[in-house]
């Protein structure tokens, strides 16, 4: 008898036969056409077929983060780097790595979200009490709440605000936004900044945490969502001509240190000739 060996790899996400590419069971063929990219990335990701509403939000969520023009690093990065590597794939790559923490990435928000929602519901305790001492936690720790915050909006960014009322149309928001509503608001009481504005990251985590995604899968839906903007961005300077992109040192300030080799090398036992 034969001993079966465990495969390699295991994978339900797509196979290919002589017939045609399966995606997640069903024939490219018949998905091509008949349903939107939106939909059709929600269901190699999420598994399912997506109602209308989710298809229309995710079309949404991948038209929410199309381009902040060079005031994101990851574009800057982009174009200094093709400017010395004349490719898009090089420009690309290097705006991926700009993607983390504190720009384009909802992970941190997601993981967040998900992890106080559990916490909340497991509590018995109504919302707004759980968020003020939630809040009052984080304060006294001085632990930043991710997705709160903008350099230039002050009391609504229209982005997110534009998110929470396609979310409430298309029936996608639920607990995991009013969760995090209410943190919006205990911090914005206890900070004294009614102004704090919860920002389109913010409001893009909350949704997708309630339409079940994971916050790694956040971030490649984010990055996704600024591709378009970023081959923009690497194509026109690939056509500017521009070599060698560097920051002009008018817009550097160097510490001008001037130091003795010889001297501090022979302090620490390196007797180097004068």
């Amino acid at each position: 008898m034969t001993k079966s060996t465990p495969s390699h790899w295991v994978s339900a996400v797509s196979d290919i036969t002589p017939e045609d590419i399966f995606i997640r069971g069903y024939p490219m063929q018949q998905l091509i056409g008949r349903l939107p990219f939106s939909a059709i990335a929600f269901l190699l990701i999420r598994d399912r077929i997506p109602t209308p509403g989710e298809a229309r939000m995710m079309d949404v969520i991948l038209s929410s983060i199309l381009d902040y023009a060079l005031q994101k690093s990851g574009t800057v990065a982009a174009r200094v780097i093709v400017s010395v590597n004349p490719r898009m794939t090089a420009g690309l790559s290097a705006a991926m790595l700009g993607a983390g923490e504190y720009a384009v990435s909802p992970e941190d928000t997601g993981r967040f979200i998900s992890d106080g929602l559990a916490t909340w519901k497991g509590s018995g305790i109504p919302v707004e009490e759980h968020a003020t001492g939630l809040v009052a936690e984080l304060r006294a720790a001085k632990r930043r709440v991710p997705g709160f915050g903008h350099p230039v909006f002050r009391g609504t960014d229209p982005r997110a605000e534009r998110l929470r009322v396609i979310a409430i149309e298309n029936g996608v928001w639920g607990e995991a936004n009013e969760w995090y509503a209410a943190v919006h608001r205990a911090f914005q009481a206890a900070a004294n900044k009614p102004d704090l504005v919860m920002n389109d990251v913010g409001m893009l985590a909350g949704i997708m945490t309630q339409m079940g995604f994971t916050p790694a899968e956040m971030t490649g839906l984010a990055l996704l969502s600024t591709f378009p903007g970023l081959v923009a961005h690497i194509s026109e300077e690939l056509q500017s001509g521009a070599i060698n992109r560097i920051i002009p040192d008018d817009q550097v300030t160097y510490a001008r240190v001037r130091r003795d080799i010889a001297a501090d090398a022979a302090a620490v036992g390196w007797p180097l000739d004068k």
